[in-house]
C-alpha cells in the first residue's frame, strides 16, 4: 500500500503506506578497527560516503562522538535500486550493530532519531515486522503481522530512482487514505484473497507510462495464478500473493525469465534485523 496524499511545503510527498518485512536478507559483518572501512560483495556498489553503510556508521560516529572504527562488510542479496528498501535495511543495521559494538547503548527511539536522517523508511528497520507509515514516511504505527503472508518478488533488470518517481507525481496528486483502511481492514481479517484486492501504490500512475514492463509482470503474476499484484515502493519490483509457500515456489518457476529475477519470500513478525550465532 503507498498512497500519495499530497505535497508538503518542504518538498516532500505526505504518504500513508503500510511497510512489511520479509525473508530476503542482505548481510553485515562489523569488526573493531581504527578507522571506518567499508567493503561489498557487489564490487559496483560504491564504498564510499554514497553507500548508505558508511554514511549510517559516520553519522553515529558523530552523534556519539566516537573516536573508534569498524571494518564493515557488506554481502549483497537484495537488489539495488529495487523499491525494497534494501540500502535503507543495511543502514538500519549498521546502526544496530555499530551501537552494541563501540558501547553506546542508545535506545531505539534514539537510533530512530538518527535513522531518519538517513532515509525516511530507516527507521521502520530498527522495528521490522508491519508497518503503517504517515508523514513522509517516519511516523510508524506497529501493526500485527501474523499469520505470515506468502510472496513472489519480481524484479526486472533495470533500476528507477525514488527520487525521480516522486518527482514525476502529478501536481496535485491528492488520495484520500480510503485504500489504506481497508488494506488494514483485509490484513486484520487475515484473509490472503481481501488482502489481495486491497493492494494498491500511486506511484504506479507515474511509472507504468514510461516502463510497461512493470504492467506485464503484474499480468504475469495474476495469469499464473497469484492472488493480486502491486509494484513495491517505488519500483521496478512487483510482488505477488500466493495462497501459501509451495504456491509461491510454483509462481516464482512459472514466471522466471531471463529478463526478470525473481523470489519467493514470506513476510516477517519479528525484527528485521537479526543477528547471527
Amino acid at each position: 500500500m503507498l498512497e500519495v496524499l499530497g505535497k508538503r511545503p518542504d518538498g516532500y510527498h505526505e504518504l500513508s503506506t503500510v511497510l512489511q518485512a520479509v525473508d530476503l536478507f542482505d548481510r553485515l559483518v562489523l569488526e573493531e578497527d581504527e578507522t571506518l572501512t567499508l567493503t561489498t560483495s557487489d564490487p559496483a556498489l560504491p564504498r564510499d560516503d554514497t553507500n548508505l553503510v558508511l554514511r549510517a556508521a559516520r553519522l553515529l560516529q558523530e552523534a556519539a562522538e566516537v573516536r573508534r572504527g569498524a571494518r564493515i562488510r557488506l554481502e549483497k542479496h537484495i537488489p539495488v535500486a529495487a523499491g525494497m528498501g534494501g540500502g535503507s535495511s543495511d543502514a538500519a543495521a549498521t546502526l544496530w550493530a555499530l551501537n552494541r559494538l563501540w558501547g553506546i547503548r542508545w535506545g531505539r527511539e534514539r537510533l530512530s532519531d538518527l535513522a531518519a536522517r538517513l532515509g525516511m523508511d530507516v527507521p521502520f528497520f530498527l522495528r521490522g515486522g508491519r508497518a503503517l507509515a504517515t508523514g513522509r514516511g517516519e511516523r510508524l504505527q506497529p501493526l500485527s503481522a501474523a499469520p505470515a503472508l506468502s510472496l513472489v518478488l519480481v524484479k526486472p533488470h533495470f533500476p528507477l530512482s525514488t527520487r525521480e518517481v516522486y518527482g514525476g507525481v502529478p501536481a496535485g496528486w491528492r488520495d484520500d487514505g480510503r485504500r489504506t483502511v481497508e488494506l488494514l481492514g483485509a490484513l486484520a481479517s487475515r484473509d490472503s484473497s481481501r488482502v489481495a484486492g486491497s493492494l494498491y501504490n500511486a506511484l504506479e500512475t507515474v511509472v507504468d507510462p514510461a516502463h510497461p514492463e512493470i504492467a506485464r509482470i503484474r499480468r504475469a503474476l495474476l495469469g499464473a495464478g497469484a492472488l493480486g499484484s502491486v509494484m513495491s515502493g517505488s519500483g521496478p519490483t512487483v510482488l505477488g500473493i500466493a495462497r501459501s509457500p509451495d504456491h509461491a515456489r510454483q509462481l516464482r518457476k512459472r514466471v522466471t525469465t531471463a529478463s526478470w529475477s525473481c523470489w519467493a519470500v514470506r513476510t516477517l513478525a519479528g525484527p528485521a534485523i537479526r543477528p547471527a550465532r
